[in-house]
């Protein structure tokens, strides 16, 4: 019955927008017929909404919400306004959800800085460090990029604040326009994988059911990947200063202590946040805190380029942005529910390992379907909508979670850059008032260069995790040499030795879900052979679920015995 009334509010929609364009009409009407003859219930509901929607013109969180509701009435069977209940309740759980607090500080902070002198003077910075290279304006407008991202956690805000700056200097300086805008653009991406990420924040509190991970950890992965991007479009700005012979300004020490001593603010603040975090001095939430009141105290009282006018702006442009961004995230998370309720995610698993694919060509696939993905979505609809499903899958093949993060990060990066919904392409045609097909032609070089990013941090593991293995992180000790390594065999009579007082890693917990899948032995909490193990093997959210447990037995000293 749903089904029919969304067939016919399609149609009267189709007619309405389209009576008076003939093809269009045409095109609507059969699509929406096609689909609705053709296609199940669950998936007519779904790409039913979304035309609706589209022939409305309504914003992304009406669509989201409308379809959540929906699956739950129709295919789950939550038909009682009483049933519908959970929506609310699910939506009262991001109030448990400390880090997501962090995003709004971090937005209020990047516009602070942007609309002050925070980031003007970090520029002057990079400007007298770099300015002697080839293309050294070029080079520093990208380690000024590196720099805010480190600050803002937001690629629009970077392109913004550096953008707006850097791209007029560099056209003065002989620099092509395209090359100027086409750098700056893609620079200016860097802002959701230079720590601290708003994107990444995000990605952390969706696959939480299935692959818990802490946001600092991700942040310190998405240091190296993020420095490598920046070198190479370093490179490209220094062959490009070669090439079309750009006048290099002599290095300076006099002009380097001006700009250091006037900069100095500005440097000490991805100092302290990232110190911060790193050395466990506050957590990512209490970091997007102190970056705010940095900002602001740096700006009103040291200077001095703050006034009631611009506050007032800030606060304005933030709640807009945040206004809009927590809606999206509170009606994703209805949506998510609806997709664990049905077990959607593990379905996909079970599909994945029917495939027989082998961890390179999935990686192949993820990369290609990201890709695209990322063409028609923008990051935030595609963390909160496939990431969920994803990262289960990702886990199957044994990718490490955080590897798997990275990579998920990087291809949406290129999103930002790929019509027809890449951000930063539209945020470039406005700031410097230039035609979509003028910015996108210009990213063309640049974009060339975060392929190859891609394919490298997608290959080399150790990009993401070398960092987090170095500065010890519990998330990776999984991944490295034991000197007593535990023994697990995955045949059908085999126990498996987790080793005292440890939690099993990954790789044993994939192992025991292998041999339950194979009718083997359980194996139970203290790792003995038991009776033989249901059908059904355990789901993903079960085996994290009872990884979490066992590292809370831990950390509490309990006695675990893994013995036979």
């Amino acid at each position: 019955m749903i089904a029919t009334i969304l067939l016919v509010a399609d149609l009267a929609f189709a007619l309405l927008a389209y009576r008076k364009r003939k093809a269009g009409l045409v095109i609507w009407l059969a699509l929406c017929v096609g689909v609705f003859a053709f296609t199940s219930k669950v998936s007519f509901l779904v790409i039913g909404t979304i035309a609706a929607a589209l022939l409305l013109g309504l914003p992304l969180f009406v669509v989201m919400g409308a379809i959540g509701v929906l699956l739950l009435s129709q295919v789950s069977g939550l038909s009682t306004l009483d049933d519908l209940t959970v929506v609310p309740r699910k939506l009262l759980e991001l109030a448990s959800k400390e880090v997501l607090l962090a995003i709004p500080f971090f937005v209020v902070a990047g516009e602070l800085m942007t609309q002050g002198s925070l980031a003007r003077r970090l520029i002057d910075v990079m400007q007298a460090f770099f300015g002697f290279l080839p293309g050294g304006l070029a080079v520093a407008g990208v380690a000024g990029c590196v720099f805010f991202a480190a600050i803002s956690g937001s690629s629009p805000v970077t392109v913004v604040a550096i953008g707006s700056i850097m791209v007029p200097a560099l056209t003065k300086q002989r620099y092509p326009e395209g090359f100027s805008i086409g750098l700056m653009t893609t620079a200016g991406s860097l802002g959701i994988l230079i720590p601290p990420s708003i994107p990444m924040i995000v990605y952390a509190i969706m696959v939480s059911s299935t692959t818990p991970m802490d946001p600092r950890d991700l942040f310190m992965a998405g240091v190296v990947p993020g420095l490598f991007i920046g070198a190479l479009l370093g490179l490209y700005a220094i062959a490009m200063g070669v090439k079309q012979r750009i006048p290099r300004a002599p290095f300076s020490w006099a002009t380097a202590r001006t700009a250091l001593r006037r900069g100095v603010w500005s440097l000490l603040l991805p100092v302290i946040i990232l110190g911060g975090i790193y050395t466990g001095v506050f957590t990512a939430t209490e970091a997007a805190a102190v970056s705010v009141i940095y900002a602001l105290v740096i700006e009103i009282f040291v200077h001095k380029e703050l006034d009631a006018k611009r506050l007032v702006t800030v606060a304005t442009t933030s709640m807009t942005v945040m206004g809009a961004l927590l809606v999206i995230i509170a009606l994703a998370i209805t949506l998510n529910y609806f997709l664990v309720l049905e077990g959607v995610p593990d379905a996909m698993v079970e599909w994945l390992r029917g495939l027989g694919l082998e961890r390179a060509a999935f990686l192949v696939v993820v990369n290609v379907l990201l890709l695209v993905v990322g063409c028609f979505m923008d990051i935030m609809s595609a963390i909160l909508i496939i990431a969920p499903m994803l990262a289960p899958m990702a886990l199957a093949m044994q990718i490490h979670p955080i590897h798997m993060a990275i990579v998920f990060i990087v291809n949406l990066e290129i999103g930002y850059l790929t019509p027809p919904v890449g951000l930063n392409l539209f945020v470039s045609s406005t700031l410097f008032k230039k035609s979509l097909g003028f910015v996108i032609r210009a990213v063309l070089p640049t974009l060339a260069i975060m392929f190859v990013s891609l394919l490298v941090i997608t290959w080399v593991p150790g990009m993401s995790l070398g960092l987090l293995r170095l500065m010890g992180s519990e998330a990776v000790v999984d991944d490295e040499p034991r000197a007593q390594p535990a023994v697990v065999d995955a045949g059908p009579s085999a126990a498996v030795d987790a080793g005292p007082a440890r939690a099993k890693t990954l790789a044993e917990l994939m192992a025991d879900m292998k041999a339950k899948g194979d009718g083997g032995v359980d194996v139970d909490a203290g790792g003995a052979a038991g009776a033989p193990a249901p059908s059904k093997p355990k789901t993903m959210a079960e085996l994290m679920a009872e990884m979490k447990a066992r590292q809370a037995a831990d950390a509490g000293d309990a006695a675990v015995d893994a013995g036979p």
